[in-house]
This record gives C-alpha cells, sequence and structure tokens, in this order.
C-alpha cells in the first residue's frame, strides 16, 4: 500500500489570507460528541460570526462512504442530489476583527498519520500559536450546576492550576487526540477541552455544553466572541429540562443526588455522595428515554402550532 503525501490531502484556495499568528480550533465529528456539544459549537462559530472557507481537505481520500453513507435526494421520478460531506478550513472573525482558523466536518476514515501530518503543515504555513480542540463526553453531573471541563495539553502550563478529574485510563483512539499528539510531537502549543455533559442528556443537544467550550476557547485563544444569544439559548433549554425533571418524581431524586454529589465535590469533601446503586433511582438511560420522549412531545406541539 502507498502511503499518502499529508500535502496532497488538501487543497488551500487563496493567498490572501491575512491572519496574525491565530489560534487554529480543530472539531471533527465522529467520536464522542455528547450532547451535540461540539457541533453546536461549530454551528454557532458560523451562523454568528463572518467567516469564509479557506481551504478543503480531498474527502475521497479520507471518508468511508460505505461505512457512513451520505445523504441523497430522490424527487418523485429522479435523484436530485448527493450530498457529499465536506472537511473544510474556515476562516472566522471574532467581534474584534482578530482572525482565527477551524477545522470541521467528519473525522477521516482513513490516512490518520497523513491527517496529522497535513494539519502540522497548515499550523506552520499559517503560522498558527495554538491549536484547540473541542469535545463532549457523557458526565455524571447534574444539568443544574455549572458545566465541567477537562483540559489536556501538550505543555503541561497550559492548563496549570486546573482540576483534574481522572487518572491514566485508555480510551478508543480519535483524531483530536491525535492532532495533539502530531503538534506537540512537532514542537507546537496544542491544547483540548472536553465539556461534561449530563449522562442523561447525552443523545439530546445540550447548548450549555457549547456555551462551556466556546468561554474555554474565548479565554486560551484570546478571542472575543459574541456568546450572547447561546447564553440565551442554554438558559432556555435548562428551564425545559427543570420542566421535565418537576413533572417526575423519580427523574427529581436522581438529579437531586447529582446534585448532591456535585456540591459535595465542589466543597472538597474527601468522598462525593454517591448515586444509589439499589435500583431506587433511574439509570442514565432511563433518565435519557424519558427526555428523549419529552423532546417527542414538544415536537408535536410545536407542529400543532404550526400548521
Amino acid at each position: 500500500m502507498v502511503s499518502m503525501r499529508p500535502e496532497s490531502l488538501y487543497e488551500i484556495h487563496t493567498d490572501d489570507v491575512d491572519l496574525d499568528s491565530p489560534v487554529l480550533l480543530h472539531a471533527l465529528s465522529g467520536f464522542l460528541d455528547a450532547g451535540a456539544a461540539r457541533q453546536l459549537a461549530v454551528n454557532y462559530l458560523l451562523d454568528t460570526h463572518e467567516h469564509r472557507t479557506v481551504g478543503t481537505f480531498d474527502i475521497d481520500c479520507l471518508y468511508d462512504y460505505r461505512g457512513r453513507r451520505p445523504s441523497m435526494v430522490f424527487d418523485t421520478d429522479h435523484y436530485e442530489a448527493l450530498q457529499y460531506p465536506e472537511l473544510l478550513i474556515s476562516e472566522i472573525r471574532d467581534k474584534r476583527g482578530t482572525g482565527f482558523l477551524l477545522v470541521h466536518g467528519p473525522e477521516p476514515d482513513f490516512a490518520w498519520r497523513a491527517f496529522t501530518e497535513a494539519v502540522v503543515q497548515i499550523v506552520e504555513r499559517f503560522g498558527v500559536r495554538r491549536s484547540i480542540g473541542l469535545n463532549s463526553i457523557p458526565w455524571p453531573a447534574p444539568h443544574s450546576r455549572p458545566v465541567g471541563v477537562t483540559a489536556h495539553a501538550t505543555d503541561s502550563s497550559l492548563v496549570a492550576g486546573r482540576p483534574t478529574f481522572v487518572g491514566m485510563i485508555v480510551v478508543p483512539g480519535h483524531l483530536s487526540g491525535g492532532i495533539e499528539l502530531a503538534l506537540g510531537a512537532s514542537g507546537h502549543e496544542a491544547m483540548g477541552f472536553a465539556a461534561h455533559v449530563p449522562h442523561y442528556l447525552t443523545q439530546v443537544e445540550f447548548p450549555a455544553g457549547a456555551l462551556a467550550l466556546l468561554k474555554e476557547i474565548a479565554v486560551a485563544g484570546d478571542l472575543d466572541l459574541d456568546l450572547d444569544a447561546l447564553e440565551v439559548t442554554a438558559e432556555t433549554s435548562n428551564r425545559e429540562i427543570d420542566e421535565q425533571i418537576s413533572g417526575n418524581p423519580e427523574n427529581a431524586e436522581a438529579v437531586q443526588a447529582l446534585e448532591a454529589q456535585y456540591d459535595a465535590i465542589v466543597r472538597g469533601a474527601e468522598s462525593a455522595l454517591p448515586m444509589a446503586d439499589d435500583g431506587t433511582l433511574p439509570s442514565g438511560d432511563e433518565l435519557a428515554a424519558h427526555f428523549e420522549q419529552f423532546l417527542r412531545e414538544m415536537d408535536e406541539d410545536k407542529g400543532r402550532t404550526d400548521q
């Protein structure tokens, strides 16, 4: 098998990219994205900030179409379109006009080594000073408390003073971590953030997780992001979750136990209050099922209102 050359995997479309030691964000879908926090963060950046596409990756070399079949549009008696996925490099401007880069799209299925080296080349081409990865993971925490975030970096000084939540563990490989490793090995600053999404909300959108990620990025990247609309969305979402929980005593009891556990940890207690394990409280999966039903009912109500 012939190895792919990193420079053959991407194309920069313009020579007029005006960036002064920018940060580069990377947010690849396919690995864990609890509460869709990573995708919500990407969508929000693109929907609310000036941006343009400055580069693309060769998706045909990187994507398994049979493993993740793209959508096709069929209209009456003919096929209208085949919606190919895109893996893009976008230039985005914050409120001050400061430019930064975002690599976003599906996580490649193939050529991981070549892809990470391609990202290293892009970092060096644009003089990127720091790269930041976005992720979100399930966590036994309540939605009614501030969203926790695990931070990691190639240089421990970048995350000094932050709380640590786990020791050494083995996790499934993913390109977000692979990019961080490759950049560190090449002498570049790289870090990442993983938002802690309540484990009972992993299958529904959790805007507060996206907000937590973007707040971390704003600080780590010295960016002035416009987060006002997302803050409103997160508050509204949390209120709707509160309403659903208050209508189910078992859910309310489970969340109260999580709140007690969270508060004990914040107080620095030697041992946090655990969730009951005698079957009297619903599991994360059971809570998630209740919320999925709640969301279906909301969609049905909205549909009736719109008619």
